[in-house]
Parts: structure tokens; sequence; C-alpha cells
């Protein structure tokens, strides 16, 4: 059951990013989080990566495994950010936040995630 929970999270999760990626570079960054996400799923079952207060992967363990997706993702994610809230007229970082929000409603049980004051807590 926690797998298909995880499961059903996950394409919410892209939904999401599929909706704020079309404001960026559209399909390209769209189909390279599409392509990382079994990975990135992956990592976060091993507990090895979270979801922190700034909307982006963190390293919750010192095995830095699957460094270049992690970075990758960031990357894309902050690139999303950043034309949102150039569209909003607010800061990438107040987008960030907010994203960060939405993530920790929508995880699924056993996920890393990190409170807006910093602390780590598993879902």
């Amino acid at each position: 059951m926690q797998k298909r929970s995880y499961l059903i999270v996950s394409a919410g999760f892209i939904f999401i990013i599929f909706v704020m990626a079309t404001f960026v570079q559209g399909a390209d960054i769209k189909s390279r989080m599409r392509e990382r996400l079994p990975q990135i799923i992956n990592l976060k079952n091993q507990g090895i990566i979270g979801e922190n207060n700034q909307g982006l992967l963190q390293f919750r363990t010192a095995n830095k495994s699957g460094a270049d997706i992690v970075n990758a993702e960031n990357s894309d994610r902050q690139k999303v950010y950043s034309a949102i809230a150039k569209q909003q007229g607010v800061s990438a970082t107040l987008v960030g936040q907010k994203r960060a929000q939405q993530i920790r409603g929508k995880a699924a049980a056993g996920e890393w995630l990190q409170k807006p004051n910093g602390q780590w807590y598993k879902k």
C-alpha cells in the first residue's frame, strides 16, 4: 500500500512540475524531469535524499550516489522557480518555499522532508 501511495503522490508531483515547467523551456525541462523521476524516487526510497524547505532535493546521508541526478534536478527546478517568480513579480526563493510547502503536503509516508525551521523529519 505504501508503494502505491508513493506512486500516486509521485504522479501528482510530476504533474505539478509539468505545469510549472511550461513557464520555462517547456518540453526540454519536462522531458528531463520525467526521465530523472525514477532515479529520484529510488534515492528517496533509500533515504539518501529528501525535499528541503526551499523546494530542492538535498542529501540526507554521506552517500552522494546520484549527485549528478540531484544537481540536474535542482538546476531545472531553480529555472522553473525563477520563471514563475518573474511572471508573478515575486522572488524565486519565495516560489521555492511555497513549492516546498506543497511537496510536504503531498509527500508519501517514509519520505524525508524539511520543515521551514530547518528540522528534518520522516513523514
